[in-house]
């Protein structure tokens, strides 16, 4: 394969921009798909494949048992792979044909089989698309953040513009979808049918393919499996193909155990807030039309702020940049649950949560490679894959936990969707429930992680020394 790589092979050098933007592809592919299945995969069930939702819901929901297991074994096989393109990214090139081929297959669910047969194929081909192969490829494409570069400034940006390639694959995503189902039903009364479906499936992820080899053709991974000194004197050759080894290296390193519970808190919120911007409208402000204001003020203002991170962070560095994100985040929860009346004050808040979404997000992996890097001249163990995979399961995590508790809070609460088609309000423990889950647990979640990071993550302080003295 071509290589379009920075040509150098100094981890500690500066990359060029071609190699950046190219990073940066695979997210764009990887997330497209993702966006789909996020938005679109459960109209699909029930709109064009005519499955009961009820039952959709259970399997996605055991489903994620498995998702998070696989995490940490494709994290173990990325630290036991050594090959000609390195640790990570040959785990791209296999795994892109099989996750587009089962994408397609999954919203292609036989209309010939028994309705039994059909929630099991659905329940396998889910699983080989989220569990296998978007894992075995999302896992790997975190770790070359560590694998590419040891320069801390160069890791910062790869993970900015990838959580930029991200945002904009969900802005692709939720322009272009409709548009294509649209062009490609086979019925004048809906979009929703197998033929629109199954045509726009394989575009979006013959695309994936194709940026995912962009990816591997643009990057070079620069950083060895030689040892520091203190790992040789340990004797641990085989320490970094160690899981049990490599998740002691990690859970006894307090800067990885401070992000992977920030992951965890700031999808968890993620959570809250998405879902909650329709419980919102509909019950607290009894106006749905505020709903694009407040969805939109956010996705917009984090959008826009990435591409102004860069620059904060090298002046400021990554981990104060990320502190502030968190408390702008938390500044936004708050002013919104005292203040958030009118649609002026709407947008001013959640543009603010916005603003710390996009400036703590475009440092996060950044900041994980650094710990990872710490864990490796600190112990001699060079966890790269299983520390990315966990990252990831905690990412998955707070999702899934998230969901799971909104849920719960709101059935609690005694929150009946049948009120609604009786023209009857939910009772006032249903509003109290939803303030505090859309506010208040955010500020509380986030205020913990502010404080925590604020005091106690000096790694920056730290790495620099301990890099120089192991060389």
């Amino acid at each position: 394969m071509v290589s379009l790589a920075t040509k150098h092979n100094d981890p500690e050098a500066k990359l060029g921009w071609g190699e950046r933007i190219g990073y940066g592809t695979g997210q764009l592919g990887m997330n497209a798909i993702n966006a789909v299945l996020g938005s679109f995969l459960t109209i699909y069930f029930t709109n064009a494949a005519f499955l009961d939702a009820g039952i959709i819901a259970t399997i996605i929901a055991v489903s994620k048992i498995f998702d998070g297991i696989s995490d940490l074994i494709v994290g173990n096989m990325v630290d036991r792979t050594h090959s000609k393109y390195g640790k990570a990214r040959v785990w791209l090139m296999r795994m892109c044909i099989p996750f587009a081929v089962t994408t397609v297959l999954l919203f292609f669910v036989p209309q010939s089989f028994p309705d039994a047969a059909k929630y099991v194929y659905v329940f396998i081909m889910y699983n080989l698309v989220n569990a296998v192969f978007y894992t075995a490829m999302l896992v790997p494409y975190y770790s070359m953040i560590s694998l590419v570069t040891n320069n801390a400034n160069e890791r910062g940006m790869l993970g900015n513009i990838q959580q930029i390639f991200q945002t904009l694959a969900n802005v692709i995503i939720n322009s272009v979808f409709i548009v294509m189902l649209t062009a490609f039903t086979s019925s004048t009364e809906t979009i929703y049918t197998q033929r629109a479906f199954t045509i726009t499936m394989i575009i979006i992820s013959a695309a994936m393919v194709l940026l995912s080899f962009i990816c591997v053709s643009c990057t070079k991974e620069r950083v060895t499996d030689s040892e520091p000194e203190n790992a040789k004197e340990k004797g641990s050759k085989d320490a970094a193909t160690n899981p049990v080894q490599a998740f002691r290296a990690l859970i006894t390193n307090r800067y990885w155990i401070m992000m992977f519970f920030a992951m965890f808190v700031i999808f968890f919120v993620i959570i809250m807030y998405s879902v909650g911007n329709v419980y919102y409208c509909q019950y607290i402000y009894q106006d749905m039309s505020r709903y694009p204001w407040m969805s939109n003020a956010i996705s917009v203002a984090q959008f826009a702020i990435m591409f102004a991170t860069p620059f904060f962070m090298s002046r400021f560095g990554k981990r104060n940049i990320y502190v502030a994100g968190i408390g702008i985040l938390t500044a936004g929860f708050l002013g919104f649950g005292l203040f958030a009346d009118s649609v002026p004050t709407i947008i001013f808040f959640n543009a603010l949560k916005g603003l710390g979404l996009g400036m703590s997000g475009g440092m996060a992996m950044g900041m994980v490679a650094d710990t990872i890097t710490y864990s490796k001249l600190k112990s001699g163990i060079d966890p790269v894959g299983m520390g990315n995979a966990a990252i990831s399961a905690a990412q998955k995590l707070g999702l899934g936990l998230g969901t799971a508790v909104l849920g719960w809070v709101m059935d609690g609460a005694g929150f009946d969707p049948a009120l609604d088609l009786a023209g009857t309000a939910q009772p006032d423990t249903v509003i109290t429930a939803i303030r505090f889950l859309y506010n208040w647990v955010p500020v509380i979640m986030c205020g913990i992680i502010f404080v925590c990071l604020l005091f106690f993550y000096d790694i920056e302080k730290k790495l620099p020394a301990m890099q120089q003295s192991n060389q």
